[in-house]
């Protein structure tokens, strides 16, 4: 009959009965080379455990970064700008071209009325300038008149007004034009500093187009290699399942019970169908897929509700007949 993977509760606890055998064990003759043994193959499976952790990540990415810089990327490149004309592999990156263009059209649009309103301040500036000089010379003429008993016809004073006239005319004037070519100038350089911008984007969003094809086939290769090492490396892989659930289940009650809690809150808590509509965008913008929000919010939807109920029943099905001191402070904590 086969061992069973998970012991049967009696009348007395489990552990007092481990307690015992130790203390029993300690007891016998040979405890010491037992001891030096179990020494012995706990420091062979830490070691092992490590290579094999080293091992499943390391290796992948660093064949991962050689694939992709070396072989993915030139072959896509190449693929890309030569054998089609398009720059966006979806309509959603488009779609954030076309909304960075409109913001960037506001922003030096903006830029444009705040200067236009500079130029006017300095015009009636100047203007005001004008007059004030053009009145005291007025005021100076007024002066001279009195001073010399009137001695100018009223013939004189319709020519010096006259002059004045023709001075702020062309003052004007001159102003006007200086705002026009200020105006065409400005237009000029929105209409350059536009091109630039969509020149910009064009080459940008080429390049998120070939990085997104790129990461797609290598991500794909890379899990190929994880399979592989995982077929490879299966007796180092059981040392390390073993020894990883040898660590948990050596944790306190509270800590393994303040670790479920945060792994639950974080997967399926209140706060959690934000971070997957996150993560579920940045997956699909890495491979470079449509990022639909209908599938989002269906996904958010539905998994963490799947997520959460497989939770329970591996704490009410497992976890409970493995450590019920870890349930009963699991569910003091949340309560």
């Amino acid at each position: 009959m086969a061992k069973q993977a998970i012991e049967q509760t009696g009348l007395i606890p489990r552990s007092i009965i481990r307690t015992f055998d130790r203390f029993r064990k300690q007891l016998l003759p040979g405890a010491e080379k037992l001891v030096i043994q179990e020494f012995r193959i706990s420091r062979f499976q830490v070691l092992v455990s490590v290579k094999c952790l080293v091992s499943l990540t390391i290796i992948p990415l660093i064949i991962n970064y050689l694939l992709k810089n070396f072989l993915l990327i030139p072959v896509t490149e190449n693929f890309w700008n030569r054998h089609q004309n398009e720059i966006f592999l979806n309509s959603y990156q488009q779609d954030r071209a076309f909304t960075e263009i409109k913001k960037f059209e506001e922003k030096i649009y903006f830029e444009f009325l705040i200067n236009d309103l500079d130029n006017n301040f300095i015009f009636e500036s100047d203007k005001s300038d004008q007059e004030n000089t053009t009145l005291g010379e007025s005021n100076k003429i007024k002066y001279s008149l009195n001073s010399n008993f009137k001695e100018l016809s009223e013939k004189d004073l319709a020519k010096k007004q006259t002059t004045e006239e023709i001075k702020e005319l062309y003052f004007e004037s001159t102003m006007q034009k200086r705002k026009k070519i200020q105006l065409i100038e400005s237009k000029n350089v929105i209409q350059e500093d536009l091109q630039e911008k969509i020149i910009e984007l064009a080459i940008h969003y080429n390049q998120q187009s070939i990085i997104a094809l790129t990461n797609l086939f290598g991500d794909f290769i890379t899990f190929g290699i994880i399979s592989f090492l995982v077929i490879w490396m299966k007796p180092q892989i059981i040392i390390l399942k073993s020894f990883l659930t040898e660590s948990i289940y050596s944790l306190s009650d509270t800590t393994k019970s303040f670790l479920l809690i945060l792994g639950t809150d974080l997967l399926v808590g209140f706060h959690s169908p934000r971070g997957w509509e996150i993560f579920l965008e940045l997956i699909l913008r890495h491979f470079g897929f449509p990022e639909n929000q209908d599938f989002i919010y269906l996904f958010v939807a539905t998994f963490p509700v799947l997520l959460d109920t497989v939770f329970k029943y591996w704490i009410f099905r497992y976890l409970n007949q493995i450590s019920p001191s870890t349930v009963a402070t699991y569910h003091s904590m949340i309560e």
